[in-house]
């Protein structure tokens, strides 16, 4: 779908650990078209992380082979905001999975934080396609014992602002089950 102005529709999944955000993601772009780009921002710093990698890659392979969308992915940890432009030119759906993985990547690569979500933020209205973006909301549980962490919860936060601001439509999934925060159901 498109939002006002040739743009693309922008949707924000919001959600806890293990809530079925990623799920939910996949399947508001499965609805859109045949092909899609998904955007992982995952870094396999261990063989959990690597199982958890491979575990969404048969996944997206699965649906490929049942009907579902044949998802081109790339792997961008990094370079997320400079990197989105050469996938809008395409103009088929996108999801990017999880802004907060990008968010520990950037923070951990010790680079700016708040310049990184601006460029993102300013990047995301220039998509002319259906894109879909998988946060995890961090900020419900109690406070951090340390200082890294209460850092990430407190960017995630502000960075889930940010998007949400600019988002047609916001979800928040918990227990698999989404609720629409802003916009529109896109799960139907």
């Amino acid at each position: 779908m498109e939002a006002n102005g040739g743009r693309g529709e922008i949707t924000l999944v919001l959600g806890g650990a293990r809530s079925g955000k990623s799920g939910l993601g996949e399947a508001i772009i499965a609805r859109e078209q045949k092909s899609a780009v998904y955007l992982a921002t995952a870094q396999a710093h261990d063989d959990e992380m690597r199982q958890r990698i491979a575990a969404h890659r048969e996944q997206r392979a699965d649906q490929s082979a049942n009907g579902g969308p044949s998802w081109r992915t790339e792997e961008i940890p990094l370079e997320l905001a400079a990197s989105l432009p050469a996938f809008f030119d395409a103009e088929i759906p996108i999801l990017i999975d999880c802004l907060t993985l990008w968010l520990s990547n950037i923070m951990l690569a010790e680079r700016d934080a708040d310049a990184e979500i601006r460029a993102l933020a300013a990047a995301l209205p220039l998509a002319r396609a259906p894109l879909v973006l998988v946060s995890n909301e961090t900020g419900l549980g109690i406070v951090p014992e340390n200082v890294l962490a209460r850092r990430f919860r407190d960017y995630s936060g502000i960075m889930n602002r940010q998007i949400a601001a600019l988002a047609d439509n916001v979800l928040f999934v918990a227990a698999g089950l989404p609720l629409v925060m802003k916009g529109r159901d896109t799960t139907q």
